[in-house]
């Protein structure tokens, strides 16, 4: 399916809402340069049973989702069920429509079973690094366009706001409010309704992280329309590959593996090349990770399953003792 996640298709989609299997693997992704030289021992687990935990909440507080259940020993089982862990998730499946280049016109005129090309972005905090104060340096959007005074780095928002940018593109592209609505082919009220839920999931993962000690600064979601038009969250959830979450104001999501990548001379061949034809192959293979980093962010992954989820799938350290053998080796 992807550089992350491997896609079963139990029934194709193409004859009304399908049926698959997620599975979670332990490789991982940054800067969009696709799958990356490591395995992150335990992450596919991890991400698995924090998303399931995540998509039977919102299921709780009525909002639909793509999730039917995780599966063990054959059978589809709710994540209180489990008797160990699982990298396998049962989920709906919708039609991925393609844009011809820029022109998203096939979003206008279908009705129902596809997912929405946006990437759905809900910020909390703007820190250090987001892409939102590179927008604003450059002149390509305003405060203002977002209803703020002012942004500034580490800046807390007293309301969160929600940003887009395109989801099937090469190079995924920021875009403003009209855009989004525009080539996802949404009416106003459709287009009101995305940003509805994309704050109420936001004030749902925030209140179950901040539980565990984390600070929701930022994530994404994905959403489709099902085979009655009716929104529904698909892909993943709250994960910390899906969010920026920090702990005692240390990042403990994939932005700690960009940040190790941001110092190595691959990043700045992929500050010069990416967005050219052909700037995977230009930026070369990148390093691997130091032994020790990639056994703790292992550790990381598995201890905030355990934190959120609140069982202990993995005997693994607290994330307080992890975070501090990170912080101590970066």
């Amino acid at each position: 399916m992807g550089s992350v996640k491997d896609l079963i298709v139990l029934k194709s989609p193409n004859g009304g809402l399908g049926e698959g299997i997620f599975e979670f693997s332990n490789r991982y992704s940054v800067f969009d340069y696709g799958e990356m030289p490591d395995k992150i021992e335990g992450k596919g687990v991890s991400l698995c049973l924090i998303s399931a935990y995540f998509f039977e909440k919102l299921e709780k507080i009525g909002i639909k989702t793509h999730y039917d259940g995780l599966i063990e020993d054959s059978r589809v089982k709710r994540l209180d069920e489990l008797s160990s862990a699982t990298n396998k998730m049962k989920v709906k499946l919708v039609r991925v429509l393609r844009p011809t280049g820029r022109d998203y016109s096939i979003f206008s005129r279908e009705k129902a079973n596809f997912l929405i090309p946006l990437e759905i972005i809900y910020r909390n905090k703007i820190p250090e690094g987001s892409s939102l104060l590179r927008r604003i340096a450059s002149g390509e959007v305003k405060p203002e366009d977002f209803g703020l005074e002012e942004v500034k780095p580490n800046m807390k928002l007293e309301k969160p706001i929600a940003d887009f940018s395109t989801k099937l593109e090469d190079v995924d592209r920021y875009l403003s409010y009209e855009e989004a609505k525009k080539i996802s082919g949404l009416s106003d009220e459709e287009f009101e309704k995305l940003k509805e839920i994309v704050l109420k999931v936001d004030d749902l993962i925030t209140a179950e992280v901040s539980k565990a000690g984390l600070e929701n600064e930022d994530g994404k979601i994905e959403l489709a329309f099902d085979d009655k038009r009716e929104f529904m969250v698909v892909d993943a959830v709250g994960t910390p590959d899906e969010c920026r979450f920090s702990f005692e104001g240390f990042e403990v999501s994939k932005e700690l593996l960009r940040g190790y990548y941001k110092r190595t001379e691959w990043y700045e061949k992929i500050k010069t090349y990416k967005g050219r034809e052909n700037w995977r192959e230009l930026v070369g293979v990148p390093p691997k990770l130091n032994p020790e980093v990639k056994k703790a962010v292992s550790e990381l992954y598995m201890a905030l399953c355990n934190e959120i989820t609140k069982r202990k799938f993995f005997d693994v350290p607290k994330l307080r003792a992890v975070v501090r053998e990170l912080r101590g080796m970066l």
